[in-house]
């Protein structure tokens, strides 16, 4: 990737839950990387640690989250109070940088802190959004309120069932959600550019329509996780040993089970999931992230004999190195809540996926892996028998080999997105192009 010549001032204002806070991390080490300074905005929830990103400057901002407010882990409500909460004290630290440096050559932005667009065009400030979930998400916002099925005529963008999922997206008549829907698209339309953590070649058809609505340059920079030099952004402590454990065992037989930073189930599930992964006989590492279990701390839920039943064949940990443990050789599948970072890591790898998305965007990525990509099957539900069946017909069965092939091909074709004249390449690229051009104007 070419370097940029001219040393450049960048802010970058993150969302704080895990999956947002990764890709901006990434973006920023890479922008560095090419001859930027990096200043990350950020508010006080989930704040990251400086230490371990000495190259940036950190600034926080209050967001006076009550206790209420996050004890009740509702995300929708928290996305609207940071927006309504951050923005005066958003506005009151750029004018400051503003003063102090002169200069700011782009403000990029979480596509929710939209807030921060509309701050940027106050202040004359050229706005860039990144989004950290698939383009296609965009599809399902008040822009395309008329899309109907007569528009839809490619068969990749039926497969996705676009109407369902935005019919899901309307049971939640909520004021916040009306309102995030219709300021993040306004945001959109306003911004430079909006980049996007995907590879074109993963949403081509949605990627084409998107852009007939947005006057904005959308721009692939995925996969973001392989471009990135390694960074540490996990706000749970990943445990080691499960690495020990993977080499262990057979290339190609560990269905690795984690769903993600923010899902939550009951006793009743954790207890079918267990028996479910027992009966399947295959070897598992299953990530219990403290507080998944409604009503429990950790594991204490597991039901009784459990763990005599499946000895050293199972290994539960708290937290995983999640890129390291899908590119293990002894991986074979990987049972997830199909978050977008989890999918292209997944993708990259070459990891067949089983899939039980619990909310958001998590609906459109099951349906992109199991009915365009077909790389994954979908439980579609927790009960002991179907998990136990579910899990044979992905890491057994004929059909299991069929969808793994599908993956590797898959992977293939990210691999070739990160060659040195590929398609991720040219994005930066052209990103670093598009924001040193728009700050001279």
């Amino acid at each position: 990737m070419e370097k940029q010549q001219k040393s450049s001032h960048l802010v970058l204002v993150m969302l704080p839950f895990q999956g947002h806070m990764t890709p901006m991390l990434q973006l920023a080490s890479i922008l560095h990387s090419k001859g930027f300074s990096i200043t990350i905005v950020h508010p006080e929830l989930n704040s990251p640690n400086p230490s371990n990103h000495p190259e940036f400057t950190f600034v926080s901002i209050p967001d006076k989250l009550t206790e209420s407010q996050l004890s009740d882990k509702n995300v929708t409500g928290l996305v609207w109070s940071l927006n309504k909460t951050c923005a005066v004290p958003l506005r009151q630290c750029l004018e400051k940088i503003l003063h102090s440096h002169h200069h700011i050559a782009a403000l990029i932005y979480d596509t929710q802190m939209y807030c921060a667009q509309t701050i940027a065009d106050d202040l004359g400030l050229p706005g860039i959004t990144l989004r950290t979930s698939a383009a296609t998400t965009l599809l399902l916002y008040p822009v395309f309120s008329q899309l109907d099925e007569e528009e839809i005529k490619s068969p990749e963008l039926q497969a996705l069932h676009l109407q369902r999922l935005r019919a899901l997206l309307s049971q939640n008549p909520a004021k916040e959600m009306m309102e995030i829907r219709v300021e993040l698209t306004n945001a959109l339309k306003s911004s430079l550019a909006i980049i996007v953590n995907s590879m074109e070649f993963l949403e081509l058809e949605a990627l084409s329509k998107v852009k007939q609505y947005f006057p904005a340059p959308i721009i692939t920079i995925g996969p973001l996780h392989k471009v990135a030099p390694a960074i540490c952004s996990s706000l749970f402590t990943e445990e080691d040993k499960c690495i020990s454990w993977l080499n262990k065992q057979a290339p190609k037989s560990v269905i690795y089970v984690s769903l993600g930073s923010m899902a939550s189930i009951d006793r009743q599930e954790v207890i079918e999931i267990a028996w479910g992964l027992s009966n399947s006989k295959q070897p598992f590492l299953w990530v219990v992230r403290p507080g998944m279990v409604r009503g429990s701390e950790w594991i204490e839920s597991l039901p009784n004999g459990f763990e005599e039943s499946v000895g050293e064949r199972g290994c539960i940990v708290k937290w995983a190195p999640q890129t390291e443990v899908l590119a293990h050789a002894a991986v074979g599948g990987f049972w997830s809540h199909c978050g977008w970072n989890s999918t292209i890591e997944s993708i990259c790898e070459g990891v067949p996926m089983l899939c039980k998305p619990f909310f958001g965007d998590q609906h459109l990525n099951t349906s992109y892996i199991c009915n365009v990509w077909k790389i994954g099957l979908e439980l579609q539900n927790l009960e002991r028998g179907n998990i136990e069946r579910t899990i044979k017909r992905l890491m057994v069965d004929m059909e299991g080999n069929d969808i793994r092939k599908r993956a590797m091909d898959l992977k293939e074709k990210a691999a070739f997105c990160l060659v040195e004249e590929g398609s991720t390449s040219c994005s930066f690229n052209g990103l670093t192009k598009h924001i040193s051009s728009a700050s001279e104007t």
